[in-house]
């Protein structure tokens, strides 16, 4: 799959979310990269900012949030074309779940292993 293609995926796992949510999605930009770090390369999705919840009347100026999906150890770990969808949703809402505060244990207890 070409990273246009995953691209493609990653704004269709987007959609997919309630616009209600989305609209909340605030200084936030989110990019696919094909290789995740090397420190942690079966790494799928990474968030990195400051969650809406720890956002107080200081938070002011600050470079946007990023949401990163990495193409290449999600097509490492599906068997097909159904499976890189799901991955990509799956990995997706995890993400934007972070942005929202949520953290990893609360999205296993909801089934977003």
């Amino acid at each position: 799959m070409t990273l246009e293609q995953f691209e493609d995926l990653v704004g269709e796992a987007l959609d997919g979310i309630p616009k209600a949510l989305t609209d909340l999605l605030r200084n936030v930009v989110i990019v696919v990269e094909d290789d995740a770090p090397a420190d942690d390369p079966d790494l799928l999705g990474l968030y990195t900012g400051i969650p809406l919840t720890e956002r107080d009347g200081s938070y002011f100026g600050a470079l946007p949030d990023c949401i990163t999906i990495y193409r290449r150890p999600t097509m490492a770990i599906c068997d097909d074309l159904a499976d890189v969808i799901e991955e990509v949703r799956i990995t997706v809402v995890h993400e934007v779940a972070h942005h929202f505060g949520i953290d990893d244990d609360r999205l296993h207890e909801l089934g977003y292993d």
